[in-house]
């Protein structure tokens, strides 16, 4: 558990809004399985901080990405290698029944097509690999979602909300954070098809000099040459003769450099079949490089699940933005925790989570049958035959 120990101690030694109370508070996300409360914590460590001392504590100044990267940044630097991958992706945490504010209200779900009330946040991926004797996957950053700007739809004649900048422009602005300030050490970037724009792809490509295979709408119009390009040719993707296993050269419409396109075919858990278009920058790629690359990319949809199931991310009570945002900030790295006990039991984070919630069923039992012992009153063996009356 070195790794868990050094971790903790980073955070007490370098994150400077830090209080003890956040590597507990990360602890008993863990080990939580209902609403995680400032009273139910409080109960936990019976009573060692109260009720009040835990709440101070999330209402404290917010704790940021400044903070955030100080936390992580020791084990960053131990895992991080020059052919590491970013996996770049948004989630959104319901919240069905909480008070509107700037952070919880009604974002659009690009996986379900309509909107869904609740948190909404960017999250940045590291993709390790062969590290510790297998791949490690380590949230470096997130951004929350908000959405301070209020109006009236003209169509519905209803209130609405909207960000100051785009999910993209704040993508571009943490990626660019962590490549060119923090020095983060990776090769590939990779997203889906949502952060696809020409902006993200310029990025990445000439100001970060990194390398991106990203999923690629099939209906983006890409000319076959340059030639083709000046002349205004272009064509949509899902309309050009691509084999698969074979990669091509095309121009995409808006972009000032050549890309490397492939086409996968794969089949649907419901036996449909599916086909997926990726691009890249990098020339040197096969297609099965390409393929294997973007499959990393289905990490982050693990480490979203995880972090909802696993390290209580939606399962605050709390009212406030400021508490609701230091929420989440121990819920990542609640999942950092969890990632390290991955590499040194070498069990799953879902694996883990169940051998706790066994250890709780057992410890209740006891207490159950502890509690049923006492001032017990003799009775006949006609009465043991019935243990519920008894």
């Amino acid at each position: 558990m070195l790794y868990v120990v050094k971790f903790a101690v980073s955070l007490k030694k370098k994150t400077m809004k830090n209080l003890p109370l956040i590597d507990l508070y990360s602890d008993y996300l863990l080990t939580n399985f209902r609403l995680s409360t400032a009273t139910g914590m409080s109960e936990m460590l019976d009573n060692s901080y109260s009720h009040d001392q835990i709440s101070r504590f999330l209402a404290q100044p917010t704790l940021d990405q400044k903070d955030y990267w100080k936390s992580v940044k020791p084990l960053v630097r131990k895992i991080e290698q020059a052919n590491g991958v970013i996996c770049i992706d948004d989630f959104i945490v319901p919240k069905p029944h909480s008070t509107m504010n700037d952070m919880i209200t009604y974002h659009f779900d690009h996986t379900q097509g309509h909107n869904v009330k609740g948190f909404n946040i960017i999250s940045f991926l590291y993709s390790s690999p062969n590290t510790i004797g297998e791949s490690i996957q380590l949230p470096i950053a997130y951004e929350i979602v908000t959405k301070p700007i209020k109006f009236i739809d003209e169509k519905t004649k209803k209130q609405k909300r909207k960000s100051i900048i785009t999910k993209n422009e704040l993508m571009r602005e943490r990626l660019k954070f962590l490549t060119l300030r923090n020095k983060v050490k990776y090769r590939y970037v990779t997203w889906d098809t949502w952060f696809s724009s020409a902006e993200n792809f310029e990025l990445v490509e000439k100001k970060l000099n990194k390398y991106f295979v990203a999923a690629i709408k099939a209906n983006r119009k890409v000319a076959l040459s340059w030639e083709e390009k000046l002349q205004g040719k272009f064509y949509r993707i899902d309309e050009l003769e691509i084999q698969t296993g074979s990669r091509i050269e095309v121009w995409i419409k808006g972009l000032s450099f050549p890309v490397y396109l492939t086409k996968q075919i794969f089949k649907n858990k419901d036996g449909s079949t599916g086909v997926l278009y990726l691009v890249s920058n990098d020339k040197e790629l096969t297609y099965e490089e390409q393929i294997t690359i973007y499959q990393i990319r289905w990490k982050v949809e693990e480490f979203h699940k995880s972090a909802k199931q696993n390290a209580s991310l939606g399962k605050s009570p709390t009212k406030y933005e400021v508490t609701q945002s230091n929420h989440i900030f121990c819920s990542m790295i609640a999942v950092c925790k969890l990632e390290l006990l991955k590499i040194k039991h070498r069990k799953n984070h879902f694996a883990i989570k169940a051998q706790l919630y066994i250890k709780a069923v057992k410890a209740a039992f006891e207490e159950l049958q502890s509690l049923k012992s006492i001032d017990k009153i003799p009775i006949s063996q006609t009465q043991q035959t019935m243990p519920l009356l008894a």
